[in-house]
């Protein structure tokens, strides 16, 4: 199964819908991610991160 990432959150997902927000509108067209350990990190504040995961860094 391939990747997706949200178009919402940025959450890299396998399924048809993101767990984290809910959206549907999910894209196969992103490069790169960063692993979030500690959403409430400098780096997770920076990109938005709700909870810890993947993130895509550009979504085209």
């Amino acid at each position: 199964m391939s990747e997706k990432a949200c178009r919402k959150c940025r959450l890299i997902v396998t399924g048809d819908v993101c767990p984290m927000c809910k959206d549907s509108q999910l894209t196969r067209s992103w490069e790169g991610y960063i692993l979030i350990t500690d959403p409430n990190g400098e780096v997770g504040k920076a990109i938005g991160a709700a909870s810890p995961g993947k993130y895509a860094l550009k979504i085209k």
